[in-house]
């Protein structure tokens, strides 16, 4: 391996594939990001609240202009793919699926295998003929090399070279998660510094968010999906929270607002995004206060479109407490804040349900886009009481998937040698304690709406 000073050997490719766009990294061996790309792939909303996306359109946009596939009936379909193993087997022809992608979407036990009984109760038996060969017999540890690598065909599509080699993949989030959450955290005086990597909580956070929690043996957390089995940290139990919508919400509630136009025309004028206005505004107007205090009678939660952890409850409703008949930029600045608060909250919630459950965490690792938004990183230390930790690489889903490269390649003995060499810590924000107080008090207003719309929604279920 190279020293610190000298070039290193070996480059990998990470790839992800988001809700939006496919983007891809160049990334060394010591996890510095050399180049980026990114391609918006295609979006259709047939219906209100159904929302899909072509396969086909996906595999273009990592490099290739194809062919639309020949639809085919159902007993015509050769194989049955999550979206991060359809990519996997273009890009390689291996029919292998990747232990994350089973285990975490599809039933699979990464201890006994397919459960014959649950897909000939749903009435999908045909997955159970010839050994699962439609839906995965062979499963593979995230970060395994595929077959003989790269095919000839997907290194035209692609402009690699062919037979460098494939990862076992994991799904987005998860690999950023990985590509945060192993960081050495030397010398930045974090309590996770002296504590098992099972201290730490890796939380992915774009359009929606993801909250990454693993431990040397399984705990099961009621409303947290998992425990699963080195579906992300080979070895480790993952249990994943999750809030629905975030960043989604964030832009509803700013762009449904009445003074978005006028917004818009301000941020465009000095040349920067709608959220680095607003967040400059809220510097102006908070005046001798800290800025969270600007929501100390405006209060919202999160949950326009269900809630996934802790309560696990799609009937969730949004709720917005203290409304004005002012719809000026003000007036936005603060609604945006607050629900830049409500999506802490709701983080912090996930964490209580985990260190209930038997987590012991100290210490947030945070990636995604929502990372680039100071305001939304300081909330989160600030409501959470925990220390923030931001990559040195922003774009950390990408590393992770590089890291997954790097093991396949052979370059490192195991995906934790790849997570410590590969991942570093950009920065690091910490909580001001002496809001402590303040945010308490807004978290037992949080937990009160939701308490309250159930209270609600009995009274109108009720004679």
């Amino acid at each position: 391996m190279p020293g610190g000073g000298q070039e290193p050997g070996s480059y990998y490719v990470g790839v992800d594939v988001g809700t939006g766009s496919v983007r891809a990294a160049l990334v060394d061996q010591r996890g510095v990001l050399l180049a980026f790309a990114d391609q918006p792939i295609n979006q259709w909303e047939p219906q209100f609240n159904h929302h899909e996306q072509s396969s086909e359109d996906i595999w273009a946009a990592c490099g290739v202009v194809t062919k639309n596939l020949r639809e085919t009936c159902w007993d015509k379909a050769g194989h049955f793919f999550d979206l991060p193993d359809f990519l996997s087997w273009k890009a390689t022809g291996v029919t292998a699926r990747s232990l994350c992608s089973l285990v975490c979407k599809w039933t699979y036990s990464a201890e006994k295998g397919w459960d014959d009984s649950f897909w000939k109760l749903i009435g999908l038996e045909d997955f159970v003929v010839d050994n699962y060969s439609k839906i995965g017999n062979q499963v593979l540890p995230p970060g395994a090399s595929l077959g003989n690598g790269l095919t000839p065909e997907a290194a035209r599509d692609l402009g690699l070279p062919a037979g460098i080699a494939v990862a076992a993949s994991l799904i987005d989030a998860h690999a950023g998660g990985l590509g945060v959450i192993g960081a050495d955290v030397r010398g930045h005086g974090l309590a996770c510094e002296g504590q098992p990597v099972t201290s730490r909580l890796a939380v992915i956070c774009g359009t929606s968010s993801c909250h990454m929690g693993i431990s040397k043996d399984p705990i099961f957390v009621p409303g947290v999906w998992g425990p699963y089995f080195s579906a992300m940290v080979p070895g480790f139990w993952l249990n994943e929270g999750g809030q629905s919508v975030t960043g989604k919400l964030i832009d509803h509630v700013v762009q449904g607002h009445a003074a978005f136009p006028e917004l818009q025309a301000k941020a465009t004028a000095r040349c920067q995004s709608v959220y680095a206005y607003l967040n400059s505004h809220l510097d102006l107007i908070k005046k001798a206060r800290p800025v969270g205090f600007l929501t100390v009678d405006l209060h919202v939660w999160p949950d326009f479109h269900g809630n996934r952890s802790p309560l696990a409850d799609l009937t969730l409703k949004g709720m917005v407490t203290g409304l004005k008949l002012s719809q000026d930029l003000d007036d936005l600045a603060i609604l945006y804040l607050a629900t830049v608060q409500a999506i802490a909250f709701g983080t912090r919630l996930i964490i209580e349900a985990l260190e209930a459950a038997g987590h012991s965490l100290s210490t947030l690792f945070l990636c995604g886009g929502l990372s680039k938004n100071p305001l939304f990183v300081q909330m989160h230390a600030d409501i959470t009481g925990m220390p923030v930790v931001l990559s040195q690489e922003v774009e950390s889903v990408l590393v992770g998937a590089a890291i997954l490269g790097a093991c396949a390649s052979g370059d490192f003995a195991s995906v934790q040698e790849a997570m410590s060499r590969m991942s570093k810590v950009g920065k690091v924000v910490f909580p001001r304690l002496e809001d402590k107080r303040y945010y308490d008090k807004k978290y037992q207003v949080f937990l009160k709406l939701v308490e309250h719309q159930k209270e609600y929604a009995a009274i109108m279920k009720g004679d």
